[in-house]
């Protein structure tokens, strides 16, 4: 399998973290490819029509996009304990977690264009209020629900992936909440995520 991939991508990461987790990451070809929304990629737009990584292309089959589906399919491939909880409350709440983290990070990315990425005369400094509320708010969601103990799960990855992004792009901080803080920096000393080092600049 080749994964379309980028080394400053959230959401790419959190596969190949995923997929070091469960042990598949050596199935995998990993393709790095630079994309932006005002920069076209034709390799990753004739795969995925939305232009965005990551992107897993499968022999023979048509390629899944999106990284919550691509983790969804990963975690068939392996006979060992899902990632992705199979029915019940854990199951909900690894979901629901994996939910939380995608749209943090999304929101890092839209508060990243109000702050830095658009020209300056077409920022918009009540969208970037409003992007930054949600983040602290999210922040104060998860030191209040986070469960410091418990199985690795997609939900876990997907948050860890995120608030590391977060660290990189130097967006509003997550330090000052002890307990999210305390168990991101466990996390972050996985194998899976020192293998896996944000880098790289975005490219428009």
């Amino acid at each position: 399998m080749i994964l379309y991939y980028q080394t400053h991508s959230p959401f790419a990461r959190k596969v190949l973290v995923f997929a070091l987790e469960i042990g598949v990451a050596d199935q995998l070809e990993v393709i790095h490819h630079e994309t932006s929304p005002t920069r076209r990629n034709d390799e990753v737009y004739a795969e995925n029509p939305l232009g965005k990584v990551p992107v897993l292309l499968r022999e023979g089959l048509e390629p899944i996009f999106d990284s919550d589906v691509i983790c969804a399919y990963l975690d068939t491939l392996h006979e060992g304990r899902k990632l992705i909880p199979e029915s019940g409350e854990p199951r909900w709440r690894a979901l629901r977690l994996q939910s939380v983290a995608q749209v943090l990070a999304q929101t890092g990315i839209g508060l990243r264009w109000e702050w830095e990425r658009r020209p300056e005369h077409l920022r918009f400094a009540a969208l970037a209020e409003g992007y930054a509320e949600k983040i602290e708010e999210t922040y104060d969601w998860l030191e209040r629900t986070l469960e410091p103990e418990g199985a690795v799960d997609v939900g876990q990855i997907a948050l860890a992936t995120a608030l590391s992004w977060m660290a990189f792009r130097d967006l509003p901080s997550f330090r000052n909440r002890p307990k999210l803080t305390r168990w991101f920096d466990a996390f972050e000393g996985r194998p899976s995520m020192l293998a896996t080092p944000l880098s790289g600049e975005t490219y428009d």
